[in-house]
């Protein structure tokens, strides 16, 4: 249905993608797998029209075609939904789905047909979606699906979806495989872009692996594995499942005492207790949604006073009513889950995002209080070495920068604080397979060296290979402590969802 052939794209002096050529069967469901920055998102945005390439040629349905702009992409009947939604949140999902293809005239928009056909597009894929609900009271799951109807809506035939389960639940990331397989069969094509290898055997047909913008091989989904994939992506052997020694406990850093946090919707903590020890990783597995965000931010200080109750006490000192600022000064690091919302400035470059939180101070910050330019570009340098961020240009932008990439930026700007204790919420939320390896290791070494480490992930597989212990947070409450070493994924699961 699509071939692309001899695709050649440039940004500057970068080379996003390198003679590309590929092609999607009709009726199928077709994975594009690489690591950051290899080109995934650049070729699909292509083939949509966002960008255009420099040289090359697309076919759609057998025919030679110019998709010049997203209209002529959505003409043709290919739709996207990229990465980060963009949904108007103060608008109902009927507003957001028909926004630019409105129907009725200027003065008189027929919103009410509209509704009855987002309904039924809703009803025959089972969505779920009331089309009266605002984009701002819906789950991330819900949201993922509103972007669906957006394109179903302009009868879409052809889709490409960006990372779609990146912030979905694994019960979410269920459903929605069930949706993209009722498409299937209605004769949709879909490509997904990812960097999730088990979705990727999962639910594709055919799967292409593209490294440093080429194209790299072209496979039958059912004909490989999981291994000859990683090795393809990265191109050396890849461990899948990071390799520790035991922890070495040392002393008490943080104990959270009877902690009880009131979020958006009520209660979201209620009650909990824990310490966390130096030179371990405990973590906290959980659905998404059942209390992991208040805790954590209650912890770094991002919470106001009046909505949490109960003690937070930091190398034997009460801290709980102490300012974010004063927390990281006492050695407590933070890797937000939300890196666009809490953890970059988006269009100010990576030397000024890598002294977010000590501009104040050295190296950011000479005796007087000026700006140390030499010493903050130095830091940067630093932290782009060590932590293998790429481009390695401190004047990019953060907002230029592949998710992977802005996340190794984070950590290392973390890490470099030498914390005593580091929060770190969903470390690999949107990150290739390589990254992944690498960030592993970066938190193992980080814990080996004495800190403290409270992690917080989604990816039950992720937080059970690193933490040394294992709390499950349920509605908001500590429903279970386990072993991860000798506890099965299975027995967690069901702590988690509280199922018999």
């Amino acid at each position: 249905m699509l071939e692309l052939r001899n695709i050649t794209k440039t940004f500057g002096d970068v080379v996003a993608n390198d003679d590309v050529s590929m092609k999607v069967e009709e009726g199928t469901i077709h994975a594009i797998v690489g690591e950051n920055g290899a080109g995934k998102s650049t070729i699909m945005r292509i083939a949509y029209g966002f960008y255009g390439a420099d040289s090359g040629e697309i076919f759609f349905d057998g025919k030679k075609v110019d998709i010049k702009d997203p209209h002529v992409a959505i003409d043709l009947g290919i739709g996207m939904v990229h990465q980060h939604f963009m949904l108007v949140d103060t608008m109902s999902a009927a507003e957001n789905i028909i926004l630019g293809a409105e129907t009725g005239s200027a003065l008189s928009l027929d919103l009410e047909t509209a509704e009855a056909e987002i309904k039924k597009l809703s009803k025959d894929l089972n969505l779920g979606i009331d089309p009266h609900v605002l984009i701002e009271n819906m789950s991330v799951g819900q949201q993922q699906r509103v972007e669906l109807l957006k394109a179903l809506y302009r009868d879409a035939r052809f889709l490409i979806l960006d990372e779609p389960t990146a912030v979905l639940t694994p019960q979410e990331v269920e459903d929605f495989f069930a949706i993209l397989r009722s498409m299937k069969k209605q004769g949709k094509t879909i490509v997904i872009i990812t960097h999730k290898l088990e979705e990727v055997l999962a639910i594709s047909d055919n799967v292409t692996v593209m490294r440093d913008g080429k194209a790299v091989g072209d496979l039958v989904t059912a004909r490989t594995t999981k291994e000859e994939l990683a090795k393809m992506i990265v191109g050396r052997e890849v461990l899948l499942r990071v390799e520790k020694t035991e922890a070495n406990a040392g002393e008490t850093v943080l104990s959270v005492e009877d902690l009880h946090v009131v979020g958006k919707h009520g209660d979201a903590v209620k009650g909990v207790t824990f310490d966390v020890r130096a030179g371990e990783i405990l973590g906290i597995a959980g659905v998404e949604g059942n209390g992991q965000t208040e805790l954590i931010e209650a912890v770094s200080g991002l919470t106001e006073h009046k909505n949490q109750q109960g003690k937070i006490i930091f190398e034997g000192a009460d801290i709980t009513g102490v300012s974010t600022r004063r927390r990281k000064e006492l050695g407590i690091g933070h890797i937000p889950e939300d890196r666009h919302k809490r953890g970059l400035l988006l269009d100010s470059d990576l030397s000024e995002n890598s002294i977010l939180g000590v501009h104040y101070r050295a190296p950011a910050a000479t005796a007087s209080g000026l700006l140390d330019t030499a010493g903050i570009k130095a830091r940067t340098h630093e932290i782009i070495e060590l932590f293998d961020v790429r481009p390695p240009n401190p004047d990019l932008t953060a907002r230029s920068l592949s998710g992977g990439n802005q996340q190794k930026l984070i950590i290392g700007r973390e890490f470099e604080l030498n914390p005593r204790l580091l929060l770190v919420s969903q470390p690999t939320r949107g990150v290739d397979i390589g990254a992944i390896e690498f960030i592993h290791r970066k938190l193992i070494e980080l814990r080996d060296s004495g800190t403290a480490v409270l992690l917080v992930s989604a990816e039950l597989e992720e937080v059970m290979a690193l933490a040394d212990r294992l709390i499950v947070l349920r509605e908001g409450e500590i429903v279970g402590e386990v072993d991860p070493k000798v506890t099965s994924a299975e027995e967690i699961g069901l702590l988690m969802t509280g199922s018999d």
